[in-house]
């Protein structure tokens, strides 16, 4: 895995969670160990357990005053729009069917804490969060949102990671480590709806036809198990998605292999643009990182490689 150049990122701590869930394997039937190469060697004890980590990494945070300070006048409360995608270390429900877990909701419940605000939090697409929030109808979006110059023109951040776009495919493919997108011409690439995935594939298809070969054909879909089911039964060659969430399906799934990293991108919470909450909320992830919670979530949820050392609202895109 790349190590990110930029001073302000952590060293790379090498880090898987051993979790798997039954439900993440989904199609899967193939005897691979879950990915042979890319997986920063971890892979081999993937199988150890098979429950999503429940480790309480953020009932111990407590309430800071100065950060609190910061919020709007008499906001004691706020409604946040996560996705739920099944596949750690995004939004997931464990196994009772009711109790929403991952990095988002523990990052959200944290800055909560620190901000001493009750949270209301609500199920939306990743395709429509983005928009809802210019109407109000929720104040900010925890659903892996990278930072992009784009988004920037209609959405402010305050970031907590640093994530990005990668690509993974089935362990008896012979396709190379992903450099270019003239690579993918001809293929079928599988991605999430309404990602910069999507937009990255969408805005380059000239690539091929500018090259005189046969346009990549995108595939989108709005939940991650029919992106996998599609690679696994053979309908899509490739997947193009977050880093971290490759990294643990390629972990917890038999017969696919991680890539490489394509493009870093820093996440962060996503707001209405000019919103007021922006600096509490920076306040709060920078007091995560001091206090310790910060590291206990990354590694809880094995993304210590995500790390950053300061939260920053609305950062220019990463160019890498």
């Amino acid at each position: 895995m790349r190590t990110p150049t930029r001073a302000r990122y952590r060293k790379f701590a090498p880090f898987i969670t051993i979790t798997s869930a039954a439900a993440l394997l989904l199609t899967a039937c193939g005897s691979g160990s879950g990915g042979s190469s890319g997986t920063g060697g971890t892979q081999g004890v993937a199988a150890e357990s098979n429950a999503i980590p429940t480790t309480d990494v953020v009932s111990a945070t407590r309430k800071d005053d100065k950060a609190a300070g910061l919020l709007p006048s008499g906001v004691t409360g706020l409604t946040v729009a996560v996705t739920v995608g099944g596949t750690p270390p995004g939004t997931a429900y464990l196994p009772d069917g009711k109790t929403l877990t991952g990095q988002d909701v523990d990052f959200t419940k944290a800055v909560a804490k620190v901000l001493g605000i009750k949270l209301k939090i609500e199920q939306a697409s990743f395709e429509a969060i983005l928009p809802a929030l210019d109407s109000g109808k929720y104040d900010f979006g925890a659903a892996n949102f990278g930072v992009t110059d784009e988004r920037r023109k209609a959405i402010d951040f305050v970031t907590y990671i640093n994530d990005g776009q990668g690509f993974a495919t089935r362990a008896d493919s012979t396709l190379p480590k992903i450099t270019d997108l003239r690579q993918l011409c001809g293929l079928n690439v599988a991605t999430g709806a309404g990602t910069t995935f999507e937009a990255t594939l969408e805005e380059n298809k000239k690539v091929c036809t500018d090259a005189g070969k046969k346009a990549y054909s995108v595939q989108t879909y709005g939940e991650q198990s029919a992106i996998w089911s599609s690679v696994q039964q053979g309908r899509s060659d490739v997947v193009m998605s977050t880093i971290n969430g490759l990294r643990y399906a390629v972990a917890h799934q038999p017969g696919l292999k991680f890539l490489n990293e394509y493009h870093r991108l820093d996440v962060g919470f996503a707001f209405k643009k000019g919103t007021k909450l922006a600096p509490a909320f920076q306040a709060a992830v920078n007091k995560l990182i001091t206090d310790g919670t910060y590291d206990r979530i990354l590694k809880k949820w094995g993304t210590t490689a995500s790390a950053i050392d300061a939260s920053r609202i609305s950062p220019p895109e990463l160019k890498n």
